[in-house]
């Protein structure tokens, strides 16, 4: 009895093994996750490798990411389908293991329109992981192996400008100026201001804009704008202020503007120093009495009238002027003295 009890014992652990020696759990600490490029520009792809440290006959991986930032391209390395906010690349070897993989990829491209910095991620998990055979199933990967990126424009720096309207500055008053800060590209931040100071020269200077409320404001002496600052940055930035330069006195002045962020420290974000040189209020002299005045008139009334009568003097004419006098007057008084001799002679003939 106690044989039988031992053989049953001994089949029913056997049954036991065949049937549990293709199904127990092994983790896969092999796993390596790359991405192509940690800065990614708008409009670039970046692809994300997986490394799998062995052969794999089937696995299901799914790669999380920012549907606001990306947008998937391809994948190789299993049947793919993207889910709108993760690829879902699933993959089984029905060659019974002749074609096992070692590695996977997906592609995804970072969207035209982004304008600003976007520190983003992408998540991995796995499940369905099984030797080329079949024969060993892994773990799933239920903690994601996450891989960190920024998606960000190419910036271009910002351009200060302070010019004269009229090109000249003069003393004492209030001479209109443009100032303005622009950028094709310009990187973002939060609490941006704009200030002013007099870094050369020897009178007072003060640069006067007006803002929405029609209140007015001194750049050199409190900036320009909130005092914590306003937000800048994306696709064509400008700002053009049209403002008043008051020069104290006469000279060689430079004035230097600085755009800071508020947000680090008042961190200078631009630069730039200008010069300009300030002069007098140029006095108009008026001309003595009779002097331009004669001058003028000799110059607009010339003496025409005289040139014109010694011109007609020295002229010779190439044609006689008419006179006026009918060319049959001359024919009729012929006539009447041919008839009155005709009369006389008849009235002589009569008389003999």
């Amino acid at each position: 009895m106690k044989k039988i009890i031992s053989i049953l014992t001994l089949l029913l652990l056997i049954t036991i093994f065949c049937f549990t020696g293709n199904v127990y759990a092994d983790p896969l600490g092999t796993v390596d996750v790359t991405i192509t490029k940690e800065l990614v520009r708008p409009g670039e792809e970046v692809k994300v490798n997986i490394e799998f440290g062995q052969a794999l006959g089937s696995y299901t991986f799914d790669i999380a990411y920012d549907n606001n930032i990306f947008e998937y391209v391809s994948s190789e390395g299993g049947t793919e389908n993207d889910m709108g906010d993760k690829v879902r690349v699933v993959y089984f070897d029905s060659s019974g293991g002749m074609n096992p993989r070692t590695n996977m990829s997906v592609t995804f491209k970072a969207k035209e329109d982004i304008t600003t910095s976007n520190p983003t991620e992408f998540n991995i998990t796995a499940e369905g992981l099984a030797n080329s055979d079949a024969s060993v199933s892994y773990d799933d990967i239920t903690t994601p192996i996450t891989k960190n990126l920024t998606v960000e424009p190419e910036y271009v720096d910002y351009t200060l400008s302070l010019e004269a309207v009229n090109g000249t500055l003069v003393k004492g008053e209030e001479n209109e100026m443009k100032l303005s800060y622009s950028s094709p590209m310009g990187k973002y931040y939060e609490k941006a201001r704009l200030v002013a100071e007099k870094t050369s020269g020897t009178g007072d200077v003060k640069l006067l804009a007006d803002d929405s409320a029609r209140l007015e404001h001194d750049i050199i002496e409190s900036g320009w704008g909130e005092e914590q600052g306003y937000a800048i940055g994306g696709k064509d930035v400008s700002q053009v202020l049209n403002v008043r330069g008051v020069f104290s006195e006469v000279g060689d002045y430079k004035i230097t503007l600085k755009l800071i962020d508020r947000g680090n420290s008042d961190t200078v974000i631009a630069e730039k120093t200008f010069d300009f040189t300030v002069v007098e209020e140029q006095e108009t002299i008026p001309p003595q009495e009779g002097e331009t005045d004669n001058e003028t008139t000799e110059e607009i009334t010339p003496p025409q009238e005289e040139s014109m009568e010694n011109e007609t003097e020295n002229k010779v004419p190439e044609k006689l002027p008419k006179t006026g006098i009918n060319i049959y007057i001359p024919i009729c008084l012929v006539l009447i003295a041919v008839l009155t001799m005709i009369i006389y002679y008849n009235k002589k003939s009569s008389r003999k």
